[in-house]
């Protein structure tokens, strides 16, 4: 019983961490409570348990808690373990293969996207997606995939003003209700896109590759110059890279 019981409190202490590290910044208890949808006394008790162990630390003069240092020993020890690169990079490879064209998988990293693979196909010019580069989520294909697949309230605390939003090219959402349109057509649509709004002259579709718990953690993505293929010719290319994602997703657990 005392196993079964601890299953919960288990699920929302991780789903806690995940929404501070969501955060541009610390957050308020409160902000907490409502984001992840449990009562405040609960996240009273977790985030006390979290700093006594070094995952949280709080800031008692704004009265906001942050990560703690022992989530960085976390975060270094995924990035040394690179699993994720590891179960996406052969299945990218075969993408773009059959594709022809540049592919990348990438995860989200605050307001930006961070990218863990890049492959470039034979022929196909550099990218700005490298590997350990940083985008705005919002302007990419891959940061749109794994947005749409976020809880409003999160994507919320991501963007709360317009200053939220960078601009690179002169194109793309620059509030929050512009982004949701564009999530909106992306859960609709199955994939999402972007055209120009990274790098003019060239375009992306991306699908969410998902956990075992459904939960998105990173957008696989193809790009193409933008006069190169047709809107039937792209939707093959999503459909392309929608499979890809799925089989990184079943590599990860996902059903």
């Amino acid at each position: 019983m005392a196993g079964s019981s601890a299953v919960p409190a288990a699920r929302t202490t991780a789903r806690l961490l995940t929404f501070i590290a969501a955060q541009p910044g610390p957050v308020p208890a409160g902000a907490i409570a409502h984001g992840i949808g449990v009562p405040r006394s609960t996240v009273y008790h977790l985030l006390s348990v979290l700093r006594d162990e070094g995952f949280v630390r709080h800031f008692p003069d704004e009265r906001r808690y942050g990560l703690g240092l022992a989530a960085l020993g976390l975060g270094s020890a995924y990035t040394r373990q690179a699993p994720l690169t590891r179960l996406a990079a052969p299945v990218v490879a075969r993408l773009v293969e059959t594709a022809g064209e540049n592919g990348h998988l990438a995860v989200l990293n605050g307001r930006e996207v961070l990218y863990l693979v890049e492959q470039r196909a034979a022929g196909r010019p550099p990218l700005v997606t490298d590997v350990d580069v940083h985008l705005p989520s919002h302007l990419t294909a891959s940061g749109r995939a794994v947005l749409a697949l976020l809880p409003p309230a999160q994507v919320r605390a991501l963007y709360p003003t317009p200053g939220s939003f960078t601009d690179l090219t002169g194109s793309g959402p620059r509030t929050l209700r512009e982004l949701r349109v564009v999530l909106r057509s992306a859960r609709a649509r199955g994939f999402a896109v972007e055209d120009g709004e990274v790098t003019a002259g060239f375009a992306s579709v991306a699908a969410a590759v998902v956990d075992h718990t459904g939960r998105p953690v990173a957008g696989l993505a193809v790009t193409f110059r933008s006069d190169a293929y047709d809107d039937d010719a792209r939707v093959g290319l999503a459909e392309q890279a929608t499979r890809a994602a799925r089989e990184v997703s079943r590599r990860l657990g996902a059903r």
